[in-house]
């Protein structure tokens, strides 16, 4: 009998793998419902609701300034102290022009699938992610903790093809459902954009660009779930995954973040993974320091930047991963399994 087909059917026979799966495919598919039913279709009857109501803020600017440059001079006359509330020259105080306020900030919420949709890869490959970390350190701590291993060893005594099979087939079960999750996820935010919004300006380089970050999406749910199997095989047990990442997170991530901004260290971010990653989403992710400035010729101050880009991630993941996944295929193969 095969340890791949065997180590599938096993993965796909966990209830705790099918709820977990069950419990992100559920959450996604509330995300799509929410999307839909906060935003709607624009038409004409709309925006002539919107230029109307532009008008009634402007008119009510008009009355305001109009109110408060006669209260301006009311006090100069009466010789008041308006402790910098008016301006020395009451006519200064005038209503900002039409143009400037604007009939679209009076829209209702609409989804335009060309704008918007690539920002909606992040929570699902984020979602998925969770899924898969929390899936894949089960699986095989799980097999520590019962006895599974010893019991799988003394069928297949190859330690590192036993643990290199079982990864493969965890991550063939993650893609059985990422990529038809993912199409789905596509399908269900175009209906959105039909029904709720718009389709409009979609060229061929828009969903070329939303395939790469797809994709993306999709590798980085691997990674994900590739680290939670290796730390919890290094552990020998679930918990090792789950601990570590509550440590990383709340002590690594959150407790550094608050030293760094303590220490006014320049583009903290820098030092925090959530950033990576959404640069990897992203591909790129600009940061910036408001204690430095950079003068223009115009006089004009604009901060400090560091661009971390998704080639930056990739590194990064790339040597986390082999780290880590070093690490547990050592400690498979030296220490005793008891």
């Amino acid at each position: 009998m095969s340890l791949y087909r065997t180590e599938l059917r096993r993965l796909a026979k966990r209830r705790f793998s099918r709820y977990m799966s069950l419990l992100g495919l559920l959450v996604l598919a509330a995300v799509v419902i929410g999307v839909f039913f906060t935003n709607q279709k624009i038409d004409s009857t709309q925006y002539a609701l919107a230029e109307r109501k532009a008008d009634q803020q402007y008119e009510q600017q008009v009355t305001w300034s109009a109110q408060e440059r006669a209260n301006c001079e009311q006090a100069k006359t009466a010789g008041t102290p308006n402790d910098g509330r008016y301006p020395d020259d009451c006519s200064m105080i005038t209503a900002p022009p039409r143009e400037s306020i604007e009939a679209r900030w009076f829209l209702p919420s609409t989804f335009d699938f060309r704008e918007t949709f690539d920002e909606t890869l992040v929570p699902f490959a984020a979602i998925l992610a969770l899924v898969g970390f929390v899936v894949g350190a089960s699986f095989v701590g799980a097999e520590w903790s019962t006895g599974g291993m010893m019991n799988l060893l003394l069928w297949r005594p190859k330690r590192l093809t036993v643990l290199l099979t079982k990864l493969a087939a965890l991550l063939t079960g993650t893609l059985a459902v990422t990529l038809p999750a993912a199409v789905l996820w596509f399908a269900g935010f175009w209906a959105v954009a039909n029904l709720r919004g718009s389709t409009a300006k979609m060229t061929s380089g828009v969903w070329q660009s939303f395939a790469l970050t797809g994709l993306r999406g999709v590798v980085l749910v691997l990674v994900i779930t590739t680290i939670g199997f290796a730390l919890a095989s290094l552990g020998r047990h679930t918990a090792m995954a789950l601990g570590g990442v509550v440590a990383v997170m709340v002590v690594g991530q959150f407790g550094l973040g608050i030293l760094l901004s303590m220490a006014s260290v320049r583009f903290a971010e820098a030092w925090l993974l959530p950033t990576y990653a959404l640069a990897w989403m992203t591909k790129k992710v600009t940061l910036q320091d408001w204690n430095s400035c950079n003068a223009t010729y115009y006089g004009e101050c604009k901060p400090a930047t560091l661009d971390i880009t998704w080639q930056q991630s990739s590194v990064l993941f790339s040597v986390g991963v082999v780290v880590i996944v070093g690490a547990a295929l050592w400690a498979m193969r030296r220490r005793d399994i008891s």
